[in-house]
């Protein structure tokens, strides 16, 4: 058997792992965005959109479909995965 040893990462480590390069997509409400894209205008109650978040949860982008999202993602080569 083969013994690996292991290095912790550190708080701070944790917190940028996947950063730039890792990004999540996500369903959210606009009833639920004002606390989480910060200067976001008026927008109407209800609507389902698609949110990309980085890695350490800043937002990206909003978009009302889910291929919009996908592709900013795409231009901004960061592999996304998705939050149900």
């Amino acid at each position: 058997m083969t013994n690996i040893e292991t290095m912790p990462m550190t708080n701070g480590e944790f917190a940028h792992l996947g950063e730039g390069h890792v990004a999540y997509l996500r369903k959210v409400s606009s009833d639920d965005l004002r606390g989480r894209f910060p200067g976001l205008t008026e927008i109407a109650p209800g609507l389902e959109l698609w949110a990309l978040f980085a890695a350490n949860g800043q937002p990206i982008l909003l978009a009302d479909a889910r291929e919009r999202a996908l592709a900013g993602a795409m231009e901004n080569e960061l592999t996304t995965v998705a939050l149900h």
